[in-house]
């Protein structure tokens, strides 16, 4: 009697099979998904151009061998290169927006995403009237969009130093077609900025140590590694940020600067300053704030 071959004919067999090798191989998830199991739902799902948010009706259909070959090929490269599913079908999800992202930039991610879906109330009274906006380290430009919808009547500079970076924030701009609301700007922070002033600063920048560096999973070395070094505690050019806000903000503006894990080296850089900590679901340390007054 004959043995048949195993094979792996339907999504549901796919989904296994990816969530067996994800935890086998101890991958890490940080990119968007925060186990193996929505990471293999994700893969699979956008790989076959299914909704992502509906697997259940699509378990048990049958894959063609084209289709079980790309897929195979998804997770093996997730399993030995270690490449973040975001880099393997170019796409990032934040808040409900969906972003194009290749290894041109680091992979969206913020905290502070939560703060503009929320208008950053309650500091922002008025929406409305907020007129100009800067983003500083703009990378793919997720945070300036998602600005331009937060506060409808507001100019978003969006500042990068990387060029490449920029080139995919244009992608992204113009998919939502902002380019009248959102100018981008390669500049080196605030060097090459027009000289007026902005409402609201807003910067996720690179702030990671250089300790924590050296022990980052193998995924985040997929990215440019400009976008997360920040020095030696994590600050250098956070204390550029900081130390020059105060010219560029309007006389009832502030600043929003998120620095993960950094919330020691950040109270110890700016002893001078009452930083507000603003609560996020990473916690009540990742995102500070500090008005104009202040840095002045």
């Amino acid at each position: 009697m004959s043995t048949a071959s195993p094979s792996f004919n339907t999504i549901r067999d796919m989904l296994r099979l990816a969530v067996t090798r994800f935890n086998q191989a101890g991958v890490f998830f940080g990119h968007g998904s925060s186990n193996a199991f929505d990471e293999a739902a994700y893969l699979i799902l956008s790989s076959l151009s299914l909704p992502l948010d509906k697997l259940d009706p699509f378990l048990d259909a049958r894959l063609t061998p084209e289709e079980t070959a790309r897929i195979h090929m998804l997770i093996d490269r997730r399993v030995s290169e270690r490449i973040p599913a975001a880099y393997l079908t170019n796409e990032a999800w934040l808040q409900g927006y969906r972003f194009y992202v290749d290894k041109r930039v680091i992979i969206p991610r913020s905290f502070i995403a939560e703060l503009i879906m929320e208008q950053f109330a309650p500091w922002v009274e008025n929406p409305e009237e907020t007129a100009n906006i800067l983003e500083l380290c703009t990378g793919s430009g997720c945070l300036a969009i998602m600005m331009a919808d937060a506060f409808p009547h507001a100019a978003i500079d969006a500042v990068d130093l990387s060029a490449d970076a920029l080139d995919v924030a244009r992608i992204n701009v113009e998919e939502y077609r902002l380019e009248n609301r959102v100018t981008l700007i390669q500049s080196d922070l605030y060097e090459a900025l027009p000289g007026k002033k902005y409402d609201l600063i807003v910067t996720n920048p690179p702030y990671v140590n250089n300790t924590s560096m050296q022990k980052l999973p193998r995924e985040y070395q997929h990215e440019p590694q400009m976008a997360l070094a920040g020095g030696d505690d994590g600050m250098d050019l956070v204390r550029t940020i900081v130390a020059q806000a105060g010219q560029y903000l309007s006389d009832e503006g502030f600043l929003v600067v998120e620095i993960g894990n950094e919330a020691a080296h950040a109270e110890a850089a700016f002893p001078h300053l009452e930083l507000t900590w603003i609560s996020t679901s990473g916690g009540d340390d990742r995102v500070f704030l500090v008005d104009a007054a202040q840095l002045r």
